[in-house]
């Protein structure tokens, strides 16, 4: 069994937690805090960035928690942006918004809280005790119940000594907005000129008139819909068939959901409404988790979904009953970067646009963390692959156009084909609309100054026959048309790389512990074997001689190629604890389990002089 807790790499000593440091702060009313202000609480550090699926997965884990102890707990956010966009406190103030974060928030541009606290991946957590020492650091995704358990451990304890001093929590909200749409995301032509849109943080799908204003129908709303993004038409088969008009990806409730146009009635076409914690997947299609659904479209007579919360291309083939219906993984490991081949082999990071060609041969896909366009189709023998066109991995973005291997986007959401079968992008934190042609090879810009566009659809003037984009410009809170010009700009720009730290490493071996201490009141499910899983790869694949691949345990003798100055360590790391007596070993018949899992993506340089072990938390405590 793996270590998970005395018998570590590294000694645990009672550290103080260090200042919060950053630019400024939101959700205080305009106040600035520090640690001194929230001594007497217990508080969680949120490490976050609002590119980050995962992040908002941890958003959502965290509202209980601020409910439950609304006395005794502060939550807060330290926004540590990964891309430049991020970086923009205007931006920050809207993701604030957009993702209903009801608590203080630091905005850490700089990165120096981050560095502080040594997080190495987003989301990290970190807990804080009353008395101002750091008690316990997690990564990833799933730690809510354990936290839970955690926070109400410190309140009893430091009740008990007398140091819990509740009190009010130092949360403002900000003025509420008025709009008609608020952060609309995904968008669908209709033959009469109307446009559908999801009106994400509204809770709704809204039906448009042509002027893109006057409302015809308006669906949904807490309860029925939770920010819904990508929407699809049905077929006049699926129509027929299951009564509904349109396909819904609803991504916070994990489901597809159909409206019926006629009556306004939403029906759950997918999805069992809990979050999709194994990765996998081939059940029927009302049995069968999900894990945040972006985008949604027509490819190879099934409805392919953008899963963004899985990295990952998914299938629904309809049924004559939204219980016969089916869904299995149609490509992409889990594991998050960029890698192509055959499609069940390749790597996503958090697919967020889909658009099949016009001759249905090609689905094209805006995969958003590793700013790429990239393509499934069938090679000459039948397979299908993923290729990439733009983009190069996780850490590299910026504006710049040209020859597509040398271009460079920022966090893409959306993919649009054009008539002349080339793409559009709405490269959404570029705030522009790009195009990439596949015959030239060529990418170039067809309009800047956009305030997040995050799809578009393609429409034709009755009158005139001129070709244009309507773009869902998110961040506008509106839908607005494009034309397209018949020269397109060429931007210029720099490229941007990531500004996290990297870790150093020796060439040879290195110790990885992956360390976990389970929640109070649970064990490691050992009833069936090791409960944990690790896997490690790099890019460049040739950085790893040694160590690699998919394998039980949270240990791992790594061996570092000489001659690589840099890469990036892949690792990702699942392990699964029940409701049980950790002394006796005792699992009640109908406990209650939970996986944690996170995958870190670790920028590496070679340093001949470094530590020889990398430890990361996935629960250290």
């Amino acid at each position: 069994m793996s270590p998970t807790g005395s018998d570590t790499l590294r000694s645990r000593v009672r550290v103080r937690a260090p200042e919060l440091v950053g630019r400024g702060w939101l959700n205080t009313g305009g106040r600035s805090l520090d640690l001194a202000d929230l001594r007497g609480r217990v508080t969680v550090l949120d490490f976050w960035t609002f590119c980050c699926v995962n992040c908002l997965h941890v958003l959502d884990e965290l509202r209980p928690l601020e409910a439950r102890f609304p006395d005794a707990l502060t939550i807060i956010g330290v926004h540590s942006p990964k891309f430049e966009h991020e970086a923009d406190p205007v931006a920050l103030a809207a993701a604030v918004e957009r993702y209903a974060v009801h608590h203080p928030v630091l905005d850490d541009p700089e990165l120096t809280t981050w560095r502080a606290y040594t997080a190495r991946a987003w989301p990290t957590l970190v807990v804080i005790d009353p008395e101002g020492y750091v008690v316990a650091s997690m990564s990833g995704e799933g730690h809510g119940p354990g936290l839970a358990a955690l926070v109400a451990e410190l309140i009893e304890e430091h009740a008990a000594k007398g140091t819990l001093q509740p009190g009010d929590d130092p949360y403002v909200p900000p003025p509420a907005p008025d709009t008609a749409l608020r952060f609309p995301g995904k968008a669908a032509a209709l033959p009469d000129g109307s446009v559908i849109v999801s009106d994400t943080a509204d809770h709704q799908v809204v039906h448009l008139e042509a002027d893109l204003e006057t409302e015809r129908a308006r669906w949904g709303g807490r309860g029925a819909l939770a920010e819904p993004q990508g929407v699809l038409l049905a077929t006049p088969d699926l129509a027929a068939s299951l009564g509904v008009d349109l396909i819904v990806a609803d991504s916070a409730n994990h489901q597809l959901k159909g409206i019926r146009f006629s009556d306004g009635s939403i029906h759950v076409l997918a999805g069992t409404g809990e979050q999709l914690r194994e990765r996998t997947g081939g059940d029927p299609a009302l049995e069968q988790a999900l894990s945040t659904p972006w985008d949604l479209a027509w490819f190879e007579g099934r409805v392919v979904i953008a899963m963004a919360g899985t990295h990952q291309l998914w299938a629904w083939t309809p049924g004559e009953t939204a219980a016969a219906g089916t869904l299995e993984v149609l490509g992409g490991t889990t594991n998050e970067g960029l890698r192509d081949g055959p499609v069940l082999d390749a790597w996503f990071a958090q697919p967020s646009g889909l658009a099949t060609s016009a001759d249905g041969a090609r689905l094209w896909v805006a995969d958003s963390e590793t700013s790429a366009l990239r393509s499934l189709h069938r090679d000459e023998v039948g397979t299908l692959v993923v290729e990439s066109h733009v983009g190069t991995g996780l850490f590299d973005f910026g504006h710049r156009d040209g020859d597509a291997g040398e271009a460079l986007l920022q966090h893409p959401l959306g993919v649009t084909v054009l008539p002349d079968g080339s793409v559009a992008v709405s490269d959404t934190y570029n705030g522009a609309i790009r195009r990439y042609d596949p015959t030239t090879g060529q990418v170039t810009t067809l309009a800047q100054g956009l305030a997040e566009p995050s799809d578009a659809v393609v429409e034709t003037d009755a009158d005139t026959g001129e070709t244009r984009l309507v773009v869902v410009e998110s961040a506008a809170h509106r839908l607005v048309r494009v034309a397209l010009p018949d020269d397109a700009q060429r931007v210029d720009g720099p490229a941007r790389r990531t500004q996290r730290p990297a870790t150093p490493l020796p060439t040879g071996t290195v110790e990885l512990e992956v360390t976990f201490v389970p929640p109070r009141g649970q064990k490691l499910d050992d009833r069936w074997g090791d409960p944990t899983m690790l896997d490690v790869s790099a890019s460049p694949p040739e950085l790893l001689v040694g160590g690699g691949g998919r394998a039980r345990g949270l240990r791992r003798s790594l061996t570092v190629a000489p001659g690589i100055p840099e890469g990036t360590l892949h690792v990702s790391v699942q392990a699964a604890a029940c409701d049980g007596d950790p002394d006796t070993g005792e699992v009640p018949e109908h406990a209650a389990c939970h996986l944690f899992q996170q995958d870190w993506g670790i920028p590496v340089t070679i340093d001949e002089s470094a530590d020889a072990t990398m430890v990361l938390d996935l629960r250290g405590v």
